[in-house]
């Protein structure tokens, strides 16, 4: 966080907000080709596959934003994120039944979307309150993004990994 522990405004938390999602989707980029290769079901290859291009584009949308509010892009460890994949790292590391994985790797990946569809909403909402409009909209864009991974991977479940597991 650039003014470390100092949150004296709404604006140091979209800061901040911002710095934490930035993190997020830095990481999600190292993790999300672990995913594909971990995973048997070609659908959920190719989920995973479109959803890095996508988070390379959510990460240049942020470091947009950054530079519209006359900021550099800087990263705030996102110790949620660190979390959330670290749960993931132990599905891509176990042993057993490539079915049960591909729906365990589902599983990890929705709790991942679903903390950023979470954090994306709040950053949206902190834009609007502060009469930031167009940045509103940008993550507004990238929040319709994160929900539509989400149900592209229930449908993946519902049609095709959960019943062979």
């Amino acid at each position: 966080m650039a003014n470390e522990d100092t949150l004296d405004s709404l604006d140091d938390l979209f800061i901040h907000q911002l710095e934490d999602l930035y993190d997020a989707e830095k990481r999600m980029t190292r993790a999300l080709p672990e995913m594909r290769d971990a995973a048997g079901q070609i659908k959920l290859r190719d989920a995973f596959s479109y959803h890095l291009e996508e988070t390379q584009s959510q990460i240049e949308r942020l470091e947009a934003i950054f530079e519209s509010l006359g900021k550099s892009p800087e990263r705030e460890a996102c110790e949620a994120m660190k979390g959330l994949l670290r749960e993931g790292e132990k599905v891509i590391n176990a042993n057993g039944s490539d079915t049960v994985r591909d729906a365990a790797l589902i599983a990890a990946a929705q709790l991942v979307e679903h903390y950023e569809i979470a954090a994306y909403g709040t950053a949206h909402t902190m834009a609007l309150q502060l009469g930031y409009g167009e940045i509103a909209e940008q993550l507004e864009d990238t929040l319709h993004e994160e929900k539509n991974i989400d149900t592209k991977l229930t449908q993946i479940a519902r049609s095709y990994i959960n019943p062979a597991a």
